[in-house]
């Protein structure tokens, strides 16, 4: 059973863009940067100037260079007091906004009231050289600047001006004539960059035990436990039961830990003297970079670390010298992969430890080229803007476009490449409104939605080209935000690999050998999403908290009404296979279909008289049925549905739940009805649970004599039933069952068997419950 096709505008649009179509060097530029629509640009490298003229009274020169072009204008930085100044900027301009036949670079003094003009370069644009990478680049020249009647002034200017498109190496350092209305520090947050996460590591504390304690109240036992920190994350050890002064422990501590290690492990031996109140005995403080890297489930050598306490002497900290020590186990563990995304739609499996990853099977190819239809995400001067960005985030490889300014319209046309390891894995790409170009440090940067693609769905070295639908759930409802432009490559480059990886597990082998807990899983995903989200943040530009966090699923497993029904019914889909195959063998059973009936009589005598033929036919059927649906495959990759989230028709105080805080901050009456509504759910799944443990009981009193009667009835049958069994044939078993159930209705009564009957009367504990 197929859920309904979502509603046209939430559709997915296969797309037809101009890519792969070189404009102005042939076939070069196919073979690097042929997933998105070639953008024209010209380019001005203003690199330095010398002997330059003093304009001041005392002589000295402010120099800076304004490179103009039709109403487009970009300034270099400026110099005090400098007549050999070096910028080294380039500037950009789109040759679809180009109004005039000349560019022209201006060199000027800056100064208090008005800036002085030093002198000018003209280039005429009908005879500006082309260049397509990999040509090398352009080398720049020294040119005599003029004065404003085109004579010679004093000084010369060292240039670069070509006509490039977005694939040149200096596109991404570039200032954009796009951007022109931003200036300052603000340019640098609207550059395109590449990220990378940091490097996660699990750290293993094994807590064996620790010798020679020294308590202050020697009139009674500790009660000791061990407390460890790393960074922000804590977590302690059970405190040990046997009253001594030689506790052990043996408890295992799981921690996050990114390269470079930036803080120490710090375990503390504390006393719990009485409620809330804890006595240190003993610290130690471990670097993690000293610490035995683990790649397999074979323990790390022990050891012993002594225990340092201080005490406060007329206001002065004073270290106590004496014999307490901690005997401990600890490694990084590089055999694990660092979960900081969800299982269901991870981009990268790998272990930590790079000596255990395997060869790549092919690359993934990104064109990010355009979206439309955005819409207002923020106000600025009356009048709605959005200032849009993508971030794309494969692996441990984030990438993030340049920021487009004040368009509903945006195209980055940026194409990025990942290697694949495996294909069982989720590229997300997200759009987001850039909120911090004025100087905004405290508003979160918007999110207008992402994209998933799986790419085990996609077809080798096929161009997907479509556009996906931007859905964002409010809480007024399911919205579509926009659409993004894709186009996306997947190459294989080994098939056998690729092939084989079906094969292996999904996870590196350490989670099977040496599982964790599914709580301490979401624990350490939740501590590595914040590791993340801090690293990047602190980068240049920086990719925010809040980005990090959409990209990476970090509220999924909140509680949400929506989703618990999107589940059911997906459950429900699931088994509708079943239902109706089902429902089809009951159709066979009543002759609703004679010649069908008989049909399957014949195929069931066959299949009885020649057993050997049941599971090569099962596998045939299924092989045929494979066949069959191919031509009706799937030709587009999955996208957001909201249909089959049930986005498009949740309640409206189900989305007030799901957008609520936790802990709530909704009133007592709203709490009161969601409270009853969530028993109410809860004393239907009771009842379901319930009934699934009154079957399983009446199980096990067939023969635990529970019901004497019934267990003797059982025992008896199954007496008789084994001697039949013994004499007849096993297919004269079968055959006659089989006929047996295939019967004609005319044979058949109305009640239950006899079977079911006696299985219903069977004794549960649901009487012994109170």
């Amino acid at each position: 059973m197929k859920p309904p096709p979502p509603r046209e505008e939430f559709a997915l649009r296969e797309t037809s863009p101009a890519i792969g179509v070189a404009g102005i060097a042939g076939d070069k530029l196919n073979s690097t940067y042929d997933l998105v629509e070639q953008m024209q640009y010209l380019y001005v490298r203003v690199v330095k100037a010398k002997e330059l003229p003093g304009k001041d009274v005392t002589g000295s020169c402010d120099p800076y260079v304004e490179v103009k072009l039709g109403n487009y204008k970009g300034t270099t930085r400026h110099f005090e007091k400098n007549t050999k100044p070096e910028w080294n900027q380039v500037f950009a301009f789109s040759k679809e906004r180009i109004q005039a036949s000349i560019v022209e670079i201006f060199v000027k003094d800056k100064d208090v009231l008005k800036d002085d003009f030093i002198g000018r370069v003209i280039f005429d644009l009908t005879e500006v050289p082309k260049r397509v990478p990999p040509d090398s680049p352009l080398a720049p020249q020294w040119y005599r600047i003029e004065d404003l009647k085109g004579g010679k002034a004093k000084g010369e200017i060292m240039l670069a001006v070509w006509m490039g498109t977005q694939g040149d190496e200096a596109f991404s350092e570039a200032w954009h004539s796009d951007a022109a209305s931003v200036g300052g520090d603000a340019v640098g947050k609207i550059r395109s960059k590449v990220y990378l996460s940091p490097k996660l590591w699990y750290v293993r504390v094994n807590v064996i035990e620790a010798q020679d304690l020294v308590v202050n109240d020697k009139t009674r036992f500790p009660e000791v436990y061990v407390k460890a920190m790393l960074g922000s994350q804590g977590f302690r050890t059970k405190i040990c039961q046997a009253k001594t002064l030689n506790p052990m422990w043996n408890e295992d501590l799981m921690f996050v830990a990114a390269e470079p290690f930036e803080e120490p492990l710090l375990l503390s031996v504390e006393d719990r003297v009485g409620p809330g109140k804890d006595e240190i005995l003993g610290r130690c403080l471990i670097p993690l970079h000293m610490l035995q890297r683990r790649l397999d489930h074979k323990p790390v050598n022990t050891r012993w670390y002594n225990l340092e306490k201080h005490i406060t002497v007329d206001g002065e900290k004073k270290e106590i010298k004496f014999s307490s020590r901690i005997h401990l186990r600890i490694c990084l563990d590089g055999g694990y992969h660092v979960l900081d995304e969800s299982t269901h739609y991870s981009s990268d499996l790998r272990p930590t430890a790079k000596q255990l990853w395997k060869p790549s099977i092919g690359i993934l190819e990104v064109g990010i080229l355009s979206a439309h239809g955005l819409m207002p995400m923020k106000n600025k001067d009356g009048r709605g803007t959005t200032d849009a960005y993508c971030v794309a985030k494969y692996g441990q490889k984030w990438v993030r476009t340049r920021t487009i300014i004040d368009s509903f319209h945006p195209k980055w046309n940026e194409q990025y490449t990942w290697e694949v390891f495996d294909p069982c894995t989720v590229i997300t790409i997200g759009v987001f409104d850039n909120c911090h170009l004025h100087g905004n440090n405290v508003v979160k940067d918007s999110r207008i939605g992402k994209v998933r693609v799986r790419l085990s769905t996609l077809e080798a070295d096929r161009i997907y080209t479509h556009s996906y639908p931007l859905l964002v759930l409010h809480p007024s409802g399911v919205k579509k935000m926009g659409e993004v432009q894709l186009a996306v490559r997947f190459s294989c480059s080994s098939w056998i690999n690729m092939l084989h990886m079906y094969s292996h597990p999904l996870l590196p082998k350490m989670h099977y050998i040496h599982p964790l807990s599914v709580i301490q899983l979401d624990s350490l995903r939740h501590q590595a999403t914040q590791i993340v989200s801090m690293r990047l943040s602190r980068a240049e530009p920086p990719l925010r908290k809040e980005v990090v966090e959409y990209m990476l699923d970090v509220d999924s497993h909140m509680w949400s009404m929506r989703r618990s029904k999107a589940n059911f019914f997906r459950i429900m889909n699931v088994l509708s296979g079943m239902i109706a195959v089902g429902r089809w063998f009951d159709q066979i059973c009543t002759w609703k279909n004679p010649i069908t009936t008989i049909l399957i009589h014949i195929l069931f005598i066959i299949l009885i008289v020649y057993p050997e033929l049941i599971l090569p036919t099962i596998f045939l059927y299924l092989f045929l049925i494979g066949i069959w649906n191919y031509r009706w495959r799937p030709r587009h990759p999955p996208h957001m549905d909201t249909r089959l989230s049930h986005a498009d028709g949740a309640h409206p105080d189900e989305l007030d739940e799901e957008f609520d805080t936790f802990p709530t901050s909704r009133g007592n009456d709203i709490i009161r009805m969601r409270y009853d509504r969530v028993r109410s759910i809860a004393g239907r799944i009771q009842t379901v649970v319930g009934d699934l443990a009154t079957q399983g009981e009446r199980f096990q009193s067939l023969l635990s004599w529970r019901d004497p009667r019934a267990t003797a009835l059982f025992v008896t049958f199954c007496l008789v039933a084994a001697i039949v069994l013994y004499v007849t044939p096993f297919k004269v078993c079968i055959l006659f069952y089989g006929i047996y159930v295939l019967r004609h209705p005319r044979f058949r009564k109305r009640l239950p068997s006899v079977p079911i009957n006696y299985f219903r009367r069977l004794p549960a504990r649901t009487d012994s419950m109170l």
